[in-house]
């Protein structure tokens, strides 16, 4: 039986032409090593890449068209 938070499963939502939504608390390696950590308990992921404040989605995908 998992003693806290971190040893559960977190619950990862796909969303089409949105972001990837992740119970938080998360870390997320980066391409380049480094680890971005949020302790928010929702974490929206960006995976269209236009987000200014990547990985973190701001919903900029809404305002652009895909290219």
């Amino acid at each position: 039986m998992p003693n806290d938070r971190s040893d559960r499963a977190r619950r990862v939502q796909l969303r089409r032409d949105g972001p990837l939504l992740v119970e938080g608390p998360v870390d997320v390696v980066l391409e380049d090593g480094t680890t971005a950590f949020s302790d928010r308990c929702l974490v929206a992921l960006c995976t269209c890449r236009r987000s200014r404040r990547y990985p973190w989605c701001d919903t900029s995908h809404r305002s652009r068209s895909r290219g």
